[in-house]
This record gives C-alpha cells, sequence and structure tokens, in this order.
C-alpha cells in the first residue's frame, strides 16, 4: 500500500510542489516585504522560519484527505475485501507517505530559509529533537487529515476539510509573538496546539529549548494523534 501511494506521489509532483511553493511565497513576503515591521527581537528568518514548517506541514495535507476519500468512494476498498490483505494498511500507507512527503518539503523549504539569512544555532541532538517534534507533528495531523478524509462526502469535500488545519498556523506565533494580537486572537493563538510545537522548534533552532512548551508540546501530538487515529479507525470501519 505504501508503494502504491508512493508511486502517486511521483506520477504527480505538484503534491510535493504545492506544499513547498506557498511556504516560500509565505517566507518571501515575511521576510522581504513585512519582516522589518514586525519588532521580534531576533533576525525574522530565524523567527519566522519555525512557523513556515508548520506551514509546510499543513499545505501538503490536502492530496492525503483527498486521496484516502477516493479509495472509500471509488471501490477500491471494496476490491480489498476479497483479498488477503489488511484494510488498516491502507489508513498506514497514507499517514507514512505524507510523512515522507512533508519531510522532502520541509528541507526545501529550509534550504531556502537558509538562503534568505535563517542562521539557527542548534546544536546536533537539538537538531535531532527538531526532527522528534517535525515527526510526531506530521503524525497527528496525518491521522486526523485520514479522519477528514474518510468523514467527507466526496473527495472534494475532502480537500476542503482539511482548510481548518491549513490556517491554524496563521492564528499562531508563527509569524508574529502572540502577546501582540487583539483580546481574544491573543487567547486563542496561546492556547492553540500549533503555538507550543512552533515555540518548541524555534526553542530548539535558536539553541534555547524551553521544556514547558516541548512538553506541552508533546502532549498536544499525543493527543491529536489517538483522536485522529481512533476516529479514523471507527470512520473506517463504518464506510468499510
Amino acid at each position: 500500500m505504501l508503494r502504491r501511494n508512493l508511486r502517486h506521489t511521483t506520477r504527480n509532483p505538484l503534491t510535493v510542489f504545492n506544499a513547498v511553493i506557498m511556504p516560500i511565497v509565505l517566507m518571501f513576503l515575511m521576510v522581504y516585504i513585512l519582516g522589518d515591521a514586525f519588532d521580534v527581537g531576533v533576525s525574522y528568518a530565524d523567527y519566522a522560519t519555525p512557523g513556515l514548517i508548520m506551514t509546510t506541514i499543513c499545505y501538503g495535507i490536502g492530496p492525503t484527505a483527498t486521496a484516502v476519500n477516493s479509495d472509500m468512494t471509488t471501490g477500491f476498498i471494496n476490491r480489498l475485501r476479497v483479498m488477503h490483505v489488511s484494510r488498516a494498511a491502507v489508513l498506514n500507507a497514507h499517514v507514512i507517505t505524507t510523512m515522507l512527503r512533508s519531510l522532502v518539503a520541509i528541507v526545501f523549504v529550509i534550504g531556502v530559509a537558509l538562503l534568505m539569512g535563517f542562521r539557527p544555532s542548534a546544536s546536533f541532538a537539538q537538531w535531532l529533537g527538531v526532527i522528534g517534534v517535525v515527526v510526531l507533528t506530521i503524525l497527528a495531523i496525518g491521522w486526523l487529515t485520514v479522519a477528514f478524509g474518510l468523514a467527507a462526502k466526496t473527495p472534494e469535500s475532502a480537500g476542503l476539510a482539511a482548510v481548518p488545519l491549513m490556517l491554524l498556523p496563521f492564528l499562531s506565533s508563527a509569524f508574529v509573538p502572540a502577546g501582540t494580537m487583539g483580546p481574544g486572537a491573543r487567547e486563542f493563538a496561546q492556547y492553540q496546539p500549533f503555538t507550543s510545537i512552533i515555540e518548541t522548534l524555534r526553542g530548539l533552532l535558536t539553541g534555547a529549548p524551553s521544556a514547558g512548551s516541548a512538553v506541552t508540546a508533546i502532549a498536544w501530538c499525543a493527543g491529536l494523534t489517538a483522536i485522529g487515529y481512533l476516529w479514523a479507525r471507527v470512520s473506517f470501519s463504518k464506510r468499510g
């Protein structure tokens, strides 16, 4: 199942391209056009890159939701019923494909960020921490996306179901400190899950990790993974 999904990705490279191009456009916009307007205390490229990593993950989930729904609505799962194949492998393969596709996109985005002035000061161990947090985040968002895809009625609506996750980075500390936002938006940004994940990545990349934000980020990732996994399995059992 994983090989099948990877073949679909290689035959449609736009799934990776779309996940890369929008964060890069945002990077140019935020660093070169709007960056001087924000007082974040450090180089804006250093500040924005963790948020752009999260944005890259979120912009890469649309094809996953659509592909999961297509498997359910085009009869592919019905063909598996007569074969000695674990139907759970369908869901696992989609999550792993999402993870691999997102990691490739993140490498491209970090490369562009380095060209635009991003200068991380993380140690080797802290880079390993960054990779671990990124993998946990993709796992959590991947399972939520699979659940969205299964809950949707059509592939088109499945793609739209992932839009709220794409918008959440903009309502976090990805591009401006949450404390500078207006009432209501400030509280939402401070306590939504993406902010703790972004702050953890920011701390690791700048060589000043925060144990508090790291624990919160890991807890959010574990909770969202559990919710997405259980929701996906229940929806899959009902529809499959």
